[in-house]
C-alpha cells in the first residue's frame, strides 16, 4: 500500500534578520548546551526574537551566565541543570516543560564534548563518555520532547552532528562514531516522521570549525596535551563564530531544511566525501597529521 509522504516545504533561504526574528516571536524552544557556544548564542537569539525558552547544561556557572545576558521582559525564560547522557534527567526535564508548555515549535539538541586519543590507547569508560553525551543525549532528546513538538501546528527538530559526521580523522574515533551516529539517528527518524505525515521537520547540522570552547573543555589522553595546545590547533581551523553558526540554524529551522552545513570548510569536505568516498583523507594529510601525538 502507498503511503502519503509529507513533503517538506522550503524556501528561498534569503530572509533578512528582522523576518527571520519575527519567524520566532511568540514560539517557544528548547536548546541543550546552553552554557556556551552556540547553545549560549541560540538562547541569546530567540530571546532577542521573542521566543520562550527552556535552556539546559550540565555546567550551572555558564547556564548562569547565558540566563543573565537574556531579557526576561521579551519572553519567558526557563532553565534546568541537566545531563543529556542521564535519560531520566533529560525525560524530567521534558516532563517539567510539559507543565507549562501546551507545545514546542523548536528542540535543538546541541550538547556535546570533545575527546582525543589513539584507539588503542582510549580506554572503554572515555568511550562510553563521549557516546553518553554526544550521541544518547541526541537520542534522549529527540525522544523526550518528539510529544511535544508533534502538538505544534509546525515544529522543527534540529540534532547537532560535525563535519566529523561526514569524515574520520586520527585520534577522533569517539568522536566520530558518535557524530556518524547522530546522522544515522537523524536521518532515519526524519523519514520515519515524513511517512507519518508528522508536523515536526527534522534537520541534522554539521558544523565546521565554530568559536566555541569545545576543543579546550575537551578529554584528553594524548601525551604531554593540555587545554591551551588544544585550542590553540582548534582555533586555526575556526571559520565560523558561534553567533553565525546559530543564525544559520535557525534560518535553517524556518526554511525547513533538512540538512544544514555550516560554515566553508563543512561545504568543502561534503563536497570531497561524496567524490572520492575512500580516498578523501588524502586530501588533508597534510592537516589530519596535527592531531597525531608527536613521535
Amino acid at each position: 500500500m502507498l503511503v502519503p509522504v509529507r513533503l517538506p516545504t522550503y524556501h528561498a533561504g534569503t530572509m533578512g534578520k528582522d523576518d527571520l526574528m519575527a519567524y520566532f516571536t511568540g514560539k517557544r524552544a528548547a536548546v541543550t548546551g546552553a552554557g556556551s557556544g552556540m547553545g549560549r548564542a541560540l538562547a541569546q537569539q530567540l530571546n532577542a526574537a521573542g521566543c520562550a525558552v527552556w535552556l539546559s547544561d550540565v555546567h550551572e556557572a555558564g547556564l548562569e551566565e547565558t540566563v543573565k545576558s537574556l531579557d526576561p521582559n521579551r519572553a519567558a525564560i526557563h532553565h534546568r541543570l541537566v545531563d543529556v547522557a542521564d535519560r531520566k534527567s533529560v525525560e524530567a526535564w521534558a516532563a517539567e516543560v510539559a507543565e507549562t508548555a501546551p507545545s514546542l515549535e523548536l528542540l535543538v539538541n546541541n550538547a556535546g564534548v570533545g575527546f582525543s586519543g589513539l584507539v588503542r590507547d582510549t580506554d572503554y569508560s572515555d568511550l562510553h563518555w563521549v557516546m553518553n553525551i554526544d550521541f544518547w543525549g541526541v537520542v534522549h532528546g529527540s525522544k523526550a520532547f518528539l510529544p511535544l513538538l508533534e502538538k505544534a501546528e509546525r515544529s522543527h527538530l534540529m540534532n547537532t552532528s560535525s563535519v566529523f559526521g561526514m569524515i574520520s580523522v586520527p585520534t577522533q574515533a569517539a568522536y566520530n562514531a558518535a557524530k556518524f551516529a547522530v546522522r544515522g539517528f537523524t536521518e532515519a527518524l526524519r523519514q520515519e516522521l515524513d511517512l507519518a505525515n508528522s508536523p515536526v521537520q527534522v534537520c541534522c547540522i554539521h558544523p565546521g570549525g565554530i568559536g566555541t570552547n569545545i576543543a579546550r573543555s575537551a578529554r584528553s589522553i594524548q601525551p604531554g596535551d593540555s587545554a591551551d595546545a588544544r585550542d590553540e590547533m582548534f582555533q586555526r581551523y575556526v571559520k565560523t563564530t558561534a553567533d553565525e553558526a546559530a543564525r544559520q540554524i535557525l534560518a535553517a529551522a524556518e526554511s525547513g531544511q533538512r540538512r544544514l552545513l555550516i560554515g566553508s570548510d563543512a561545504k568543502m569536505l561534503s563536497w570531497i566525501t561524496r567524490i572520492f568516498p575512500t580516498s578523501y583523507h588524502r586530501f588533508f594529510q597534510r592537516h589530519t597529521k596535527d592531531f597525531m601525538p608527536d613521535g
